[in-house]
């Protein structure tokens, strides 16, 4: 079980990383064409969200590496499960229901992520 959550947390931090990355630092203008919800959402919390996922990568990964507060990896899953949510809560409410793929598919990581991190408790 721990060899399935070091592969499936790793590869959901890379993408938390490169997501929060994005959405932390570049402008409104560089990330309208790539995600067009940013001229619903005011730029602080799209910056919230960004620094949100790149905390939630961290977690998944420092905690069970180091072995210190190995259930903040468990923290982490949870909250990118609910980040997850409230994405496709956005996209819903927009009339966007045809964007939720990618969401639904990382909903389900981060679920997965959950159960796989018991393994730490």
């Amino acid at each position: 079980m721990e060899i399935a959550y070091w592969i499936v947390a790793g590869l959901a931090a890379a993408f938390y990383l490169y997501s929060g990355a994005i959405k932390a630092v570049r402008s409104q203008d560089k990330l309208r064409p790539m995600m067009q919800w940013v001229d619903a959402v005011p730029m602080p919390l799209v910056r919230t969200i960004g620094v949100l996922e790149i905390l939630g990568a961290v977690g998944l990964i420092l905690p069970p590496l180091l072995g210190i507060a190995s259930a903040l990896a468990l923290a982490a899953a949870i909250g990118l499960v609910l980040l997850q949510i409230g994405a496709i809560a956005l996209h819903l409410s927009r009339g966007e229901a045809r964007l939720i793929g990618l969401n639904v598919g990382l909903l389900v990581i981060a679920a997965i992520l959950v159960w796989l991190s018991t393994v730490w408790l």
